[in-house]
């Protein structure tokens, strides 16, 4: 099975079609249920923002992944097959892994750092959680791109770097209209958005400040923490005539400015005027932008102006972290794939040490039970010594990527002893007292070093310091280790 990621984000589709595409809490759970009854995948997250839809998988089959959650998507969202497969990104096991991490950290964002992601990444895993639809592969995966995302804020100062849309947007407004001091500032909205646009405004030192939203109490609210005033939803013509700069972040269905309701407001007007959309879906009319005087600024443009900065030695910084911990993380999941490997290197080590005391024991009746328990410790520590450089250079290999080079050979080295030596004499468990020191190391860190044992996701030291079953013996017995 392998990682997928396949979606649409700003990269790959302009920002009407992600509108049509974007998806409410309810529509990534019934796209993430659609995709989960597929044959092809086991685990799915479906992740829906203002940049990006996506669908976050453990796909059994690559192509079959591919062609249901492509269909997913076109019955979710109306849209034509024809038109999504023309524009889908597509990320494929170790570039999966790096582009969830480059997400998480706000390097694939639009406002390039903008920390809303994360959470907005956490809520789509706790979805598909609660759902039944993740597994140990996304589980850890989302985790750890979390973790990553949190290191990168918070040790490479990108947040406080990077500039966001609100103050790009206001940047780019100066340019037209004059400084923040003599610029007069309609807000539309009063929501996250909104709020942040009419701090931003505040501490520039915007002439004024007007808040225009459908409840008026939470308008007045937010003016009087900007030291703004407030006006109602009817008002807004009115208070539109006389802006140099208008925001709106509302999002809701439907336009909140049209390009009539603009130009009738502008009738008496002949000062430029800067349109600034933040909403997903949009606010303003696209063609309002084409009014004279008017300058209309989305995502799309703002979002264009960020990216000039991915130049900059703190976003350097931020992409070399990332790409450290995505090449640590490609590593510590190729070392766990080795675990079947190292598990039957470790059972066949048991086997053949069970045949063994097995054997002694039959042929020495007699001898004394604290000789016999010394000959026994020694047994088990001449296997684990023997199989101690095997695991770690299997761990290496993994680790490596060069695994698969050596596949074959392995398996055909340490294939199971044949089923008709099998038998069923139970061996009691042997009181083995195991050195500490480098005794154990998880299978998704490094190599060990010297010791006598180590521990292998669940294959891991017993008495005698092997796990194990079936043996050889020479009379055709296998002798079993007690649990």
């Amino acid at each position: 099975m392998s990682l997928l990621v396949l979606g649409l984000s700003h990269h790959n589709a302009p920002l009407d079609l992600l509108e049509r595409i974007s998806l409410d809490a309810s529509g990534r759970r019934d796209l993430a249920h659609a995709i989960a009854g597929s044959e092809h995948v086991r685990e799915v997250v479906v992740v829906s923002t203002c940049n990006r839809t996506e669908v976050y998988a453990e796909a059994a089959t690559f192509h079959g992944a591919i062609a249901d959650i492509t269909d997913a998507l076109s019955g979710q969202s109306g849209l034509p097959r024809a038109d999504l497969t023309e524009r889908l990104g597509v990320h494929y096991e170790d570039g999966a892994i790096a582009h969830t991490f480059r997400v998480a950290s706000g390097l694939d964002s639009m406002a390039l750092g903008e920390n809303q992601i994360r959470a907005q990444l956490r809520v789509s895993l706790h979805e598909a959680q609660a759902a039944g639809l993740t597994g140990s592969s996304l589980n850890q995966l989302f985790q750890q791109a979390l973790r990553v995302g949190k290191r990168v804020h918070t040790e490479t100062g990108i947040e406080t770097y990077s500039s966001s849309l609100v103050e790009t947007a206001f940047g780019a407004a100066s340019q037209i209209v004059g400084p923040p001091v003599q610029t007069r500032l309609v807000v539309v909205g009063a929501g996250a958005m909104a709020a942040l646009v009419a701090t931003t405004a505040a501490r520039a030192g915007y002439g004024s400040i007007v808040i225009v939203n459908r409840t008026y109490a939470r308008g007045e609210a937010l003016a009087f923490r900007v030291g703004g005033r407030a006006a109602h939803l009817a008002e807004l013509p009115d208070a539109l005539g006389a802006a140099d700069v208008v925001v709106s972040c509302v999002g809701a269905p439907g336009l909140v400015l049209t390009a009539s309701v603009v130009d009738a407001a502008r009738a008496e007007s002949q000062r430029p005027q800067v349109l600034v959309d933040l909403a997903m879906p949009h606010d303003i009319e696209h063609a309002a932008g084409d009014l004279r005087g008017v300058t209309r600024l989305g995502l799309d443009h703002l979002g264009a102006r960020l990216r000039a900065v991915t130049g900059n030695p703190v976003v350097r910084a931020a992409t070399g972290l990332v790409d450290t911990e995505v090449a640590d993380f490609i590593s510590a999941r190729s070392v766990q794939a080795a675990v079947p490997t190292i598990a039957a290197m470790r059972e066949r080590g048991a086997t053949i040490l069970a045949g063994e005391v097995g054997r002694l024991r039959s042929r020495t009746p007699n001898l004394g039970d604290a000789e016999r328990r010394e000959v026994e410790i020694a047994m088990g520590r001449l296997v684990d010594k023997l199989l101690h450089g095997p695991t770690v250079r299997v761990k290496e290999l993994a680790a490596s990527g060069r695994m698969a080079e050596y596949a074959d050979a392995l398996a055909e080295l340490f294939a199971p002893a044949p089923a008709a030596e099998s038998g069923a004499v139970t061996l009691p468990a042997l009181a083995y007292d195991r050195p500490s020191e480098g005794g154990s190391s998880e299978v998704t860190g490094a190599a060990s070093g010297a010791g006598d044992s180590e521990r292998v996701a669940g294959v891991g030291p017993t008495a005698g310091g092997l796990t194990g079953a079936a043996g050889e013996s020479d009379r055709g017995r296998a002798v079993e280790r007690e649990a």
